[in-house]
């Protein structure tokens, strides 16, 4: 079998399902012997750091959730095979229960360059504040104040505080970075 015919292809799975569905895959795979077609089955997962109860915990989460990568030929019973894999949806076409439609170089590189790069970082924190917790404020006019955090914007990496000023709690708006826990 000639190397080259190989190629990327997207296979769709049901949601939440995606180490499952790449197991079937090469479980049926080398169980069929057709391992000379197959050459990767990949599910780019990218590292999170959660803080759940003052502990930093690392987390694998799937970066592209209902899809399979697939590097392989796609030739004779495989796209059938693949497709009656339990979980499987189909491949990603143009046409619905069309062709698989391989992915462009682009495509490929972006994305094993993001496997690549997601696998080695690890510094994006996921809420490294809980709300009702107390912080200093240490930066902004503000500075010196403590605070009880109201609500978390975890997407804008924000907080609301509520902060004590000359008796009175004004709310701010501050970045994870303009406040320090008090411990």
């Amino acid at each position: 079998m000639a190397e080259s015919v190989k190629k990327w292809y997207v296979i769709r799975a049901i949601g939440g399902q995606e180490n499952k569905v790449k197991s079937y895959i090469e479980n049926e795979i080398s169980r069929l012997g057709m391992n000379d077609y197959v050459e990767t089955v990949l599910v780019p997962t990218e590292k999170v750091i959660q803080v759940r109860n003052g502990k930093k915990i690392n987390k694998e989460r799937v970066y592209f959730p209902g899809y399979v990568m697939i590097e392989a030929n796609l030739s004779g019973e495989l796209p059938h095979i693949i497709k009656a894999i339990p979980g499987v949806i189909g491949f990603l076409g143009e046409v619905k229960g069309g062709e698989p439609v391989p992915m462009r170089k682009s495509e490929i590189n972006r994305m094993l360059g993001k496997v690549d790069e997601l696998s080695v970082t690890t510094d994006n924190v996921a809420i490294p504040y809980v709300i009702g917790e107390t912080v200093k404020v240490i930066d902004g006019p503000f500075n010196g104040f403590d605070g009880i955090i109201e609500k978390v914007n975890e997407e804008k990496r924000k907080l609301e505080v509520m902060v004590k000023i000359f008796g009175r709690k004004t709310p701010l708006e501050l970045s994870y970075m303009q406040v320090d826990k008090i411990s």
